[in-house]
C-alpha cells in the first residue's frame, strides 16, 4: 500500500491523479516484469551452479580430505571419520538441492493464490479493516486501532531494511567470489543473501562451504573468503544494521529462527515468507497487552 499511494499521489502538471485500481496495476505490472527478468537472467547461471556444484561434488571429497590430511597433528582429529560421514550428507544436500527445484515451483500456486488475496486486501483493505474495528467495544477500539498501526509500521520498516541488507550481502558476496575466482560463485552469493534472513546461523553455515570450496583450490582464496567474511560483519553490525533498522521491530535472532522453522513447518514457503511478520505481530501485542509495565 505506500507504493500505492505514492503513484497515486503522483501527478504530472495538468493530469488528473491515477485511481488506486490503476495504481494497483501500475504495481503489478512492475512486479511481473522484475520477475520475468529474475527468470530470464538472474535464475539460470545459478542453476547451472547449483547442477555442476551437485556434480562435482563426490569427486571432490577425496581433495577435501587430502588437504585435511595435510594439516598439522591432521590424526589426532579424526579427519578420515568425518569426511566419510560428511560426504554423503554433502552429496544429498546438493543432489536434495537440485532434485526439489521443481517441488519449490509447485508451491507457484499458493504464491499466485497470496497474490490475488493482496490485490482484493488492497481495493477493499480498509473497508475489511474497519469492519474487524466495528467487532470490538468502543472503548477498547482506539487502542487496538493504535496497536495495529504501529504493528504495521515496525513490521513494513523490518522487511524492507531485511530485504535492502540481504540484496547488499547477496551483491557484495557474488562481487568478491567472482573476484577471487570462487567455484559457483554466482550461487554462493545467492546464497549468502538468502540465508541472511536466518540471524548469525544462516551466514556462518554458508561461509564455511564457500570456504571449504575455496580451499580445494588454494588456502589463500579459502582465507581469503573469510577475511571478507569478518569485514562484512563488522561493517554491517556497525554501520549497515543501526542505519537500516534502526526503527525495525527489532526482535531477537532467536525469535526470528524459531519463527522461520515453525512457519516453513506449518506452511513449508508461503509459511516462511509470512513466518516473521506474524511474529513481529505478535510481539507487539504482547508488547501492548501482556508485559507488566512498571508504573511511575
Amino acid at each position: 500500500m505506500p507504493v500505492v499511494n505514492s503513484i497515486m499521489s503522483f501527478q504530472l502538471r495538468g493530469t488528473r491523479r491515477v485511481s488506486r485500481a490503476v495504481a494497483i496495476v501500475l504495481l503489478l505490472i512492475c512486479v511481473f516484469l522484475a520477475i520475468v527478468l529474475f527468470f530470464l537472467i538472474a535464475l539460470p547461471p545459478v542453476i547451472r551452479n547449483l547442477h555442476q556444484f551437485a556434480e562435482d561434488l563426490p569427486a571432490r571429497i577425496p581433495a577435501i580430505e587430502a588437504r585435511l590430511n595435510n594439516l598439522p597433528l591432521a590424526d589426532k582429529f579424526g579427519f578420515d571419520t568425518l569426511v566419510q560421514r560428511s560426504e554423503y550428507a554433502l552429496s544429498a544436500t546438493a543432489a536434495f538441492l537440485f532434485a526439489s527445484f521443481p517441488d519449490w515451483m509447485a508451491n507457484l500456486f499458493n504464491l499466485i493464490t497470496g497474490l490475488v488475496l493482496c490485490i482484493y486486501f488492497m481495493l477493499e483493505g480498509e473497508f475489511a479493516y474497519a469492519w474487524l474495528l466495528s467487532l470490538f467495544p468502543l472503548e477498547s477500539r482506539t487502542r487496538l486501532d493504535a496497536t495495529l498501526q504501529r504493528a504495521e509500521t515496525r513490521v513494513s520498516k523490518w522487511l524492507i531494511g531485511q530485504a535492502f541488507l540481504m540484496l547488499i550481502l547477496g551483491l557484495t558476496s557474488t562481487l568478491v567470489f567472482g573476484l577471487l575466482r570462487v567455484h559457483y560463485f554466482i550461487l554462493f552469493g545467492v546464497l549468502m543473501g538468502v540465508m541472511n534472513i536466518v540471524p548469525i546461523a544462516g551466514g556462518v553455515i554458508t561461509i564455511l562451504l564457500v570456504g571449504l570450496v575455496a580451499a580445494l583450490d588454494s588456502w589463500t582464496k579459502m582465507a581469503g573468503v573469510f577475511l571478507f567474511y569478518f569485514l562484512y560483519v563488522n561493517v554491517e553490525n556497525a554501520f549497515l544494521t543501526p542505519r537500516i533498522m534502526r526503527q525495525s521491530v527489532n526482535l531477537m535472532g532467536l525469535t526470528v529462527l524459531i519463527a522461520l522453522i515453525a512457519g516453513t513447518e506449518l506452511a513449508g514457503i508461503v509459511g516462511a515468507l509470512v513466518a516473521v511478520p506474524t511474529a513481529a505481530l505478535i510481539a507487539v501485542f504482547m508488547e501492548e497487552y501482556l508485559v507488566q509495565k512498571d508504573l511511575p
